[in-house]
This record gives structure tokens, sequence and C-alpha cells, in this order.
């Protein structure tokens, strides 16, 4: 019998959710995701000091291009290893600036370009606030896709999809904590939340022929990978990879085009907000996702400095 690793890659594209090079080439994902955080893990490993130098050369002072070009080159380290795209993400301190977004989102797209890697080898990061939403609907426009993430309600989704956006990250595992502290209960298989969302949200752009890719993200544990099997994209973190890869039971798909679907809505700026305030869990979690995404920006800032 295959692994369920091995299974899961016949009907779901699998994505390493980690910036650790070792890692990605024992499991050989198809893509690769990064963020603040897990960028500030990889600056600790050996292997990225000789980049962390590099990024900090010549940039004047300025820590934020300094950030960007690690981010970078990060990234075309992991692209020498996977077939796919990588995913590098916007200073999260400008989720609520629609042009500043796009100055960063253009910085990195150049640095690629410098560095030899063309726009169909990446995807760039934004968090799925109005703003972020329309920062990116523009570099679609321009040829430019994107990853939105921190994205944690339908109303989020159903605006990205209207956007014209390449791909959206729900966050299943950062769902089911909200809830399981909420209710002060576990939640298993179909009946967690975070797996309810990202199902939701699967057969709504099926049913309406939406293109948007969906990328289920964040992940706690091996059940919520199963009951998401067959979904668009899955980002994984190496453990759980590492997991599936040893567990060679029968492995369900769960998820495929024709299934019901709500019909097909415009989310206007306001409904947009309005959804958002009435969404306590997705408030709640996109605002803390930023703040930690901008606090972990900040520490890689403050590395970056001490190497001046």
């Amino acid at each position: 019998m295959a692994s369920k690793l091995d299974q899961l890659k016949h009907f779901t594209t699998v994505v390493a959710d980690t910036g650790d090079l070792d890692a990605i080439t024992r499991l050989q994902p198809v893509d690769a995701t990064t963020n603040p955080s897990l960028l500030l893990k990889a600056a600790s490993l050996p292997g990225y000091a000789a980049l962390l130098d590099h990024a900090v050369a010549d940039c004047q002072g300025d820590l934020g291009l300094a950030c960007d070009r690690f981010a970078v080159a990060v990234g075309g380290e992991i692209l020498k290893v996977i077939p796919g795209r990588i995913s590098t993400e916007v200073d999260a301190r400008l989720s609520f600036d629609t042009a500043a977004t796009l100055r960063r989102a253009e910085r990195l797209v150049e640095l690629y370009d410098q560095a030899g890697i063309g726009r169909d080898r990446i995807l760039i990061k934004i968090a799925s606030t109005w703003e972020g939403i329309r920062a990116a609907e523009q570099l679609e426009r321009a040829g430019v896709q994107t990853n939105l993430t921190l994205l944690f309600s339908f109303a989020q989704a159903a605006a990205c999809a209207d956007a014209g956006i390449f791909l959206i990250s729900p966050f299943v595992g950062r769902i089911y904590d909200w809830y399981k502290k909420a209710e002060g209960r576990d939640f298993v298989g179909a009946q967690d939340p975070g797996v309810q969302s990202v199902t939701r949200i699967y057969n709504y752009f099926k049913a309406n022929d939406y293109a948007t890719v969906v990328m289920g993200a964040s992940f706690r544990n091996l059940g919520q990978i199963e009951q998401l099997a067959g979904c668009d994209r899955l980002t994984i973190s190496p453990d759980l990879l590492q997991q599936l890869a040893e567990d060679s039971g029968t492995l369900t798909r769960q998820l495929s085009p024709g299934n019901p679907g709500e019909a097909r809505q415009s989310v206007a700026e306001a409904q947009f907000r309005w959804a958002m305030n009435e969404d306590a869990m997705a408030t709640e979690k996109l605002a803390e996702g930023i703040r930690l995404f901008a606090r972990d920006q900040e520490k890689l800032e403050a590395l970056l400095a001490a190497k001046r």
C-alpha cells in the first residue's frame, strides 16, 4: 500500500509550509510557502548564514529591503529543489495600506527578476484584508499572481474570488483553535469548524466556476488533512508531511468538483466589513495573525540589523 502522502498527491497538489531545505528535498512537494515566522526560523539554520550576510550588504540601513532580499534569496534556494512555485509574503505591517502593499509586492517581483526567476515561479502572499485584496486585484491584472493568506471567513474567500485572485489559503488549524477554546471542546473529522470552512469555500468556488485555487493551510493534525483530501492544494508542515509519508493506511478523497454549492454572490466593501464584524473568530484571528507576523518581521529586521 502506498503511503497516505503518495495517495494524497494523486488528487491534491502538496505544498510544503517551511523554509527548511532539507525537509523540502526529503519530502518532495510541488510548491512551497514561506512567511515571516518561517523566514525567522530559516535565519537560524546554518545553511542560510551566507544569505543573511548578503541580504544586508549594500542596503544603506533599509532593513525592509534587507528582509525582502533575504526572503527572495530563501525562495530562490527552495526553487532549486521544487518543480513548482514559492510563495513570498509582503510585510504584514502594510496589511491595511493598498498602495504600500503594491510597492512592496512589486519590489519582491523585481528582486526575483534580478535573480533570474520569472513570475511563473512565484506567488506574492498578502493578508486577506479588504485593502490587501484590492492590492492583489491590481497585481493580478498586471500579470503577478497572488496568494491571499490569513483567510478565516467565507466573506474573505468570496471577495477574493470576485477579485480574480489566483490562490487563497484558508487557515484550518487556527479556526479550529478558536472554536476549541471558545466552546471548551474538541472537534474531529467533518465536525471540525476549520474543515467545514474550507469545504464550504471549495464547493462554492467549484459550483460557480471560479478559477481561484483553494489551498488549505495551518493544520493541527492528520485528521484535518484527510478530511480535505481532494482540495486543490494543501500546504503542510514537514512534521505532518512526514507522518503522512509513514502512514500506509487508505486515504479516501473527500472533496471533488460537482458537489452542491451556494449561489454566486458579490461582496462589496460594506458587506465585507459587516460580515467580518459579525464573525468574531475571523476578526480576532485575522488581527492576531497580522500581529504575530509583524512581530516576527521585526525580529528578522533586528537580526539583520545586528549584521550591519
